[in-house]
């Protein structure tokens, strides 16, 4: 007579059957449906969208293809022709030159900013603007009023200001010396707002306790800096270095603009792989070379994130 009983009990308290499954399906595995119907629009985006042109890439590398026939496979004879070709190596150096002086630069110049703007009160709002504004300015307006600013005197307002304190004009981006510095010094001012904004989230999110605490057992600013700032910013300092190095690493448009009479010039002095990549896939659309190019950058900025990656992990 007990067996029924439970029966009964089990029937009126509406239990699903199969120890919590329900239509043959447990929760476990319903959630699971629910999220990767969610995910699945998202991940065919980045199948159709991201992965494919990069594996396609990775093919197009090995064929001889110039739009007008169909691919042809050559092996690596692309990879050995780029690695003998010395204008890639003067490339390869313009476009380090422009991470190793560029980022740098640029994260000190904009941990700087932030840390003393963090300090004002007056106008804070409107400063941090001011700053930001260039970063949401078209990157092609932008390196054209640069452009502007590098000419001779008097349409160049740097040689005018220059010449009023009894400097000589200077060529800028029509010397082969000065037209990589000239052009980074725009790239540079170009990220800074951006790098200057997440610097300030950085140190907004650090409590203000540890400041006090440390005040209070007579540390000094130098010290506060060095002990606390520096550390707790570490996780910010990782991702703005690997961001700022992917964006030197790939800089484009301002090069494009500023030398537009002769892209990447003077004599090649500023091409970054870029634009050789550009100029190879458009210009003498051979678009097998062009891909090859692009394998190299895309395991330069692989290799160079992972290095910093490893480089400032936190060390147990």
């Amino acid at each position: 007579m007990a067996q029924p009983a439970q029966a009964n009990q089990g029937v009126a308290t509406g239990r699903p059957e199969g120890g919590g499954r329900a239509g043959g399906l447990s929760m476990h595995t319903r959630r699971l449906l629910w999220v990767w119907g969610f995910l699945a629009l998202p991940v065919l985006f980045y199948a159709v969208i991201r992965f494919y042109p990069t594996f396609q890439a990775f093919w197009l590398s090995f064929t001889n293809w110039d739009l007008l026939r169909p691919p042809k496979f050559i092996g690596f004879a692309n990879y050995v022709k780029l690695f003998k070709d010395p204008q890639f190596w003067k490339v390869f150096k313009n476009t380090f030159a422009y991470l190793i002086i560029g980022m740098p630069v640029s994260l000190l110049l904009s941990f700087v900013v932030s840390f003393f703007l963090d300090r004002v009160r007056f106008m804070h709002g409107f400063i941090r603007a001011l700053y930001f504004l260039p970063y949401l300015t078209t990157a092609a307006a932008m390196a054209w009023v640069w452009r502007l600013f590098y000419q001779p005197a008097p349409i160049g307002i740097i040689n005018d200001v220059l010449g009023m304190v009894g400097i000589p004009q200077q060529p800028f981006i029509r010397s082969v010396d000065q037209a990589l510095p000239s052009i980074m010094v725009t790239a540079i001012w170009a990220g800074l707002g951006f790098q200057i904004i997440i610097f300030m989230a950085g140190l907004r999110a650090i409590p203000t306790t540890f400041y006090e605490a440390a005040r209070i057992d007579g540390l000094g600013e130098w010290a506060i800096l060095r002990k606390i700032t520096l550390p707790l910013l570490k996780p910010t300092t990782v991702f703005l270095v690997v961001l700022s190095s992917i964006g030197f690493l790939r800089i484009f448009d301002q090069v494009y603009n500023m030398t537009t009479n002769d892209p990447g010039g003077p004599l090649g002095s500023t091409k970054p792989l870029v634009l050789m990549i550009y100029q190879t896939a458009f210009n003498s659309y051979a678009m097998g070379y062009a891909a090859a190019q692009t394998v190299v950058l895309f395991l330069i900025l692989l290799a160079i994130s992972l290095l910093q990656l490893w480089i400032l992990r936190d060390k147990p």
